[in-house]
């Protein structure tokens, strides 16, 4: 549970600011750098861990070049009962005819116990189904809805429409079933602090809800995110409704290279 609680998404710390909006990115855009963010998790006062998203260079699968997402989560080993927890999380997706993320593979590594491919969702366009295997062993497949994607793809997707005033959907196969997760984006600015800069920075506020999903990755329901007024809407700041309570994910370092 604590897993699927924290998952919910040259050196640079000078993004310059400006009080107007810019566009928002395409996932082209965004993959014209090699980006590491890393968050801390808090559910109260706990610190659950930590989550770093990476942005990787293009990968070949099935003979087409893929972007390729990596998250890694470290749990906090002083939480009792739970220890060391180290999951690493991949999605190797091609981007379709309307400039959206599909995935064609999913898989998690679970690094502690040195079990690979722990979780895999396959996408066969051909045959218009997902084929999934869970932690339990649990293997059986799902009728495909376009545009289709799994897991922390929603970390590339929620830029995309960061900051304007559409209102838009993303299905996600995830947890053995396909959900969907709703956005309600806004055009309006709000100074926040947030650790990688000095000063306040502009922000952007998405809210949404989730539906038929018991996340992505332990959340369900109404959450809140923040997203940085600049070219690339970077991904600020989380706050996800839980079973009994919120959880915080808030960034506390950025890094970027041109690639």
């Amino acid at each position: 549970m604590l897993i699927l609680l924290m998952l919910t998404l040259s050196t640079n710390h000078g993004v310059a600011q400006t009080n107007s909006s810019v566009a928002p990115p395409s996932i082209n855009d965004l993959f014209e750098y090699k980006e590491v963010l890393t968050y801390e998790v808090k559910y109260g006062f706990l610190r659950l861990g930590e989550v770093e998203v990476t942005m990787m260079p293009d990968s070949m699968f099935r003979g087409q070049m893929h972007k390729h997402l990596v998250t890694k989560i470290v749990s906090n080993p002083k939480i009792p009962f739970i220890g060391t927890e180290i999951d690493h999380f991949h999605s190797l997706f091609l981007v379709n005819d309307d400039g959206l993320p599909i995935t064609s593979y999913y898989w998690k590594d679970n690094i502690d116990e040195e079990i690979y491919k722990d979780i895999e969702y396959d996408f066969d366009r051909e045959k218009n189904w997902v084929t999934y295997k869970e932690e339990d062993l649990t293997r059986d497949t799902l009728d495909l809805e376009e545009p289709a994607t799994a897991g922390h793809v929603i970390f590339l997707f929620s830029r995309m429409f960061a900051g304007t005033d559409f209102e838009n959907s993303m299905i996600v196969y995830v947890t053995k079933r396909k959900g969907y997760i709703h956005f309600n984006n806004s055009t309006e600015l709000e100074k926040r602090n947030y650790k990688p800069w000095e000063e306040p920075v502009q922000t952007y506020l998405t809210t949404g809800n989730t539906e038929n999903i018991d996340g992505p990755f332990g959340f369900s329901g109404k959450f809140r995110a923040w997203f940085l007024n600049d070219e690339l809407r970077i991904p600020l700041e989380a706050r996800v409704k839980v079973l009994f309570g919120n959880a915080l994910v808030r960034l506390i370092d950025y890094k970027k290279e041109r690639l």
